[in-house]
């Protein structure tokens, strides 16, 4: 689109102006920095986020210069927003908040790691065993 047809189809599309001398200086490099109200008028026209029409200045760095929390924190935070996005189905979300809920989260995981090597018969027939052995010891279901 020429810069003139951008000002038309703004002005019908949202009602707004924005001046062609001003799409002009943009584009040339003249202007340098976008007003908040122009860069939130073009992110809408053109159906992008405002920032995609800016750049970071030289020393910006979008990445954590301190790491606020631990791995375990970090972990139990991740399960916890896990499971809640696994709602619909009860078993994912049931076993990412047990481990979100345990201290021992990271062994839980290595364990688990461990196991999916092995063939899913196996697996079964190693669950199965556990299980069968619990109730004979009336231990109640195999938990953690």
């Amino acid at each position: 689109m020429t810069q003139m047809e951008v000002v038309k189809a703004m002005n019908e599309e949202l009602d707004e102006r924005i001046s062609q001398a001003y799409l002009s200086q943009l584009e040339s490099g003249k202007r340098l920095h976008l007003t908040a109200s122009s860069r939130d008028l073009l992110a809408r026209f053109f159906k992008v986020h405002p920032g995609y029409l800016v750049s970071d200045p030289p020393d910006y760095s979008t990445d954590l210069l301190t790491d606020m929390t631990s791995d375990e924190d970090r972990l139990t935070t991740w399960l916890t927003a896990s499971a809640a996005e696994w709602r619909s189905e009860p078993d994912i979300q049931e076993l990412l908040q047990r481990l979100a809920d345990s201290s021992e989260a990271h062994r839980y995981l290595s364990l688990f790691r461990k196991l999916a090597e092995l063939p899913v018969d196996e697996l079964e027939a190693i669950v199965e065993a556990v299980t069968a052995h619990g109730e004979e010891l009336d231990l109640g279901p195999v938990t953690d």
